[in-house]
């Protein structure tokens, strides 16, 4: 059965998780080119020592960028933070979130350490002003990436291929070393969004990743797949009427 002409464009895969096992796995499958992580996936992944768990992590991936998060809420401990991490290795983005948990800025800080050599992931942004201000906090840094959470913008019913379009224009604009990731991708299509419009990054859950192998598949097919497992799933079951 022919397939629909779906594929990707250049869009870099990076995979979104904490399970050790499995971001060993994804870091060595050529479709991935980068992971990252956060305090909430760790914490429900079960993982208590922070250092031990991302030093792990590393030993294991040295060729691919990965982001790992402070976590600290006061600026100065924020900051002590990401150069640790930092030192971690070569391929380490560090995530700073673009507000503390009171909603005061963070670029004050992405600026110091971008000016340090620090790369990188600003992170929880959602409004454009926050892709301008912390754009304008990376320029002349080191290499860096903005992390939109489109699939939270989605969440509160807007749209956000238009919004990722104009935060792409702001990031080019602004230094040409600055990468615009689309997190929080919900579906699928997200992903053919996101390469469509010429986002650099999407970050993307195992469970997501699966789907990838739907890319151009046929339809006709997946309508009759669809049918079959109606059929099999009743059979098993031992409905009657």
């Amino acid at each position: 059965m022919q397939r629909e002409k779906v594929r990707l464009h250049g869009i870099k895969i990076f995979a979104d998780g904490a399970d050790f096992q499995t971001m060993v796995a994804l870091a060595r499958d050529p479709m991935i080119h980068g992971l990252t992580t956060n305090p909430t996936l760790m914490r429900k992944a079960g993982i208590s020592d922070y250092r031990a768990f991302c030093r792990e992590v590393l030993a294991n991936v040295k060729d691919k960028p990965i982001s790992f998060e402070v976590f600290a809420d006061e600026f100065p401990e924020m900051r002590r933070q990401a150069l640790e991490i930092a030192s971690w290795g070569p391929n380490v983005y560090v995530k700073i979130p673009i507000t503390n948990s009171y909603g005061l800025s963070s670029y004050e800080l992405i600026a110091d350490l971008a000016a340090t050599g620090v790369k990188l992931n600003v992170t929880a942004v959602l409004t454009l002003e926050q892709v301008f201000r912390s754009s304008a906090a990376l320029h002349k840094g080191p290499p860096s990436i903005v992390s939109v959470f489109a699939g939270r913008i989605a969440d509160t019913g807007i749209d956000p291929v238009p919004q990722m379009i104009a935060a792409l224009d702001i990031c080019r604009n602004a230094d040409e070393h600055i990468e615009l990731l689309w997190a929080s991708p919900r579906e699928l299509l997200n992903v053919v969004q996101a390469d469509q419009i010429g986002c650099d990054i999407i970050t993307v859950t195992p469970d997501l990743i699966k789907k990838l192998a739907f890319l151009g598949k046929s339809l006709k097919e997946f309508s009759l797949e669809t049918v079959q497992m109606f059929k099999k799933d009743a059979e098993i079951a031992g409905y009657r009427l």
